[in-house]
């Protein structure tokens, strides 16, 4: 198949933070696709139990220094970068001091969800679009993993569509199992409103955006959906079918059938 530009925005990459099925994926397939002769680019929040020192992240000045407005605050956008030394491969950050430096991942403390979630998944989504854009980079294939990255394909195929650097852009949602306690708000679809996102397009989804909800909302953008794992919520597989949105079942060894899936959308 021909070479692509593939940009891969993960919800976490080992060892950034601890192994589980969606790190792991985070790391192993960029690496494989980089191994394949693919050009990528990976981005990942810069959640606050990372330790930048032991990770030798830095901040890259020419990236960072934009501000976001979500729910009419600005939020100003870091970027920082480090390399994964065992695989060579590049990993961005998006950090914010309101959103991730100061917090832990999805959960507090005392194990309960941060009741902005959904804002610091807006941003991160933002942040990485428009970082992608000061890279004067144009990924043919935009590849989602974990809920956090969930409203990228709303963005890619909405707001940005008319940019330059995503007019032509594929995007691929990968199903894992791996979820949230509780939903993201009222406030989300408020703050989830953004350029040609309108409103309207948000109306046909539950006021109250759950785990269920974000993942119908990330496959009725997407071009193609993969089950990441073997056991993921067969309700969203059923829903991606009626679609008649591509769908790639689960594969143990995936490097070989995701290559072929991203050449086939």
């Amino acid at each position: 198949m021909a070479k692509k530009k593939i940009l891969f925005i993960n919800q976490e990459i080992s060892p950034y933070v601890a192994d589980n099925e969606l790190s792991i994926m985070g790391r192993e397939l960029p690496r494989a696709m980089q191994e394949l002769g693919h050009e990528i680019r990976t981005f990942m929040p810069k959640w606050g139990t990372i330790n930048e020192r032991r990770g030798m992240l830095h901040e890259v000045q020419r990236l960072s220094g934009m501000n976001l407005i979500i729910d009419d605050t600005d939020h100003p956008l870091i970027i920082k970068v480090a390399s994964i030394q065992s695989s060579r491969v590049a990993v961005y950050f998006i950090d914010n001091e309101d959103y991730f430096s100061k917090r832990q991942m999805t959960t507090d403390e005392a194990g309960l969800d941060y009741p902005d979630n959904g804002e610091r998944a807006i941003f991160f989504a933002r942040g990485v679009l428009e970082t992608v854009k000061k890279l004067r980079w144009v990924p043919d294939i935009i590849h989602c993993q974990g809920w956090m990255s969930a409203v990228v394909p709303l963005y890619v195929k909405t707001a940005y569509a008319d940019e330059p650097s995503y007019s032509s852009t594929k995007v691929v949602t990968s199903i894992f199992a791996k979820s949230l306690n509780k939903d993201l708000g009222s406030k989300f679809k408020r703050c989830l409103a953004f350029r040609d996102a309108k409103p309207e397009l948000l109306a046909s989804y539950n006021d109250n955006f759950d785990i269920e909800e974000l993942g119908k909302l990330a496959i009725d953008y997407s071009d193609g959906i993969i089950q990441a794992e073997p056991d993921v919520n067969t309700s969203l597989l059923d829903y991606a079918n009626k679609k008649g949105i591509e769908l790639l079942p689960y594969h143990e060894d995936f490097a070989a059938a995701y290559e072929e899936f991203y050449d086939k959308i």
